[in-house]
């Protein structure tokens, strides 16, 4: 159910979100102690300023409340996705190659020279091979790896300070 309307939220808000130079980068529509919450992230070059978040907030809001996708009651909240923005289409892994990223894999893969599998990688992003991820690893092992988008649980970039 949640995600039936994670998707028809999504195709009412993306044309609205693109005619105002937005990108969608996640949208989550989940509990949040007793009431829902419509988690929209949003960014655009050069970030987003409160004033974004405002002007995305009363113009999806006004197609919510015309539209009307979501029965029961929630709140609406519009934000940036942060410093450790998620990256989910194939884009973004050529759009963010050269910075340091963590990805989660659904299961097991890549044997280090011990043998021993994992799950987390982090390192330096390369950008996409085809279908693959590439990654510069940063931990003991060293090395690159490629790993499979359908093997893909989470990946997130890495603020470095």
């Amino acid at each position: 159910m949640r995600q039936e309307i994670q998707a028809q939220v999504e195709a009412l808000i993306e044309p609205i979100l693109d005619d105002f130079g937005y990108e969608l980068v996640d949208l989550q529509y989940k509990k949040e102690g007793r009431s829902m919450a419509l988690c929209i992230f949003i960014d655009k070059p050069g970030g987003i300023t409160l004033d974004d978040c405002v002007t995305v907030s009363r113009e999806v809001g006004a197609i919510l409340e015309i539209e009307d996708p979501i029965k029961a009651g929630y709140r609406l909240e519009v934000s940036s996705p942060g410093l450790d923005r998620p990256l989910k289409k194939p884009a973004d892994f050529e759009r963010f190659a050269g910075q340091k990223i963590k990805l989660k894999t659904v299961r097991m893969l890549d044997p280090d020279r011990r043998g021993r599998s994992r799950k987390t990688f982090t390192g330096e992003l390369l950008g996409l091979s085809g279908d693959m991820i590439r990654i510069e690893l940063d931990d003991k092992t060293g090395g690159q790896a490629m790993i499979a988008l359908a093997d893909l649980e989470k990946a997130n970039l890495v603020e470095e300070f």
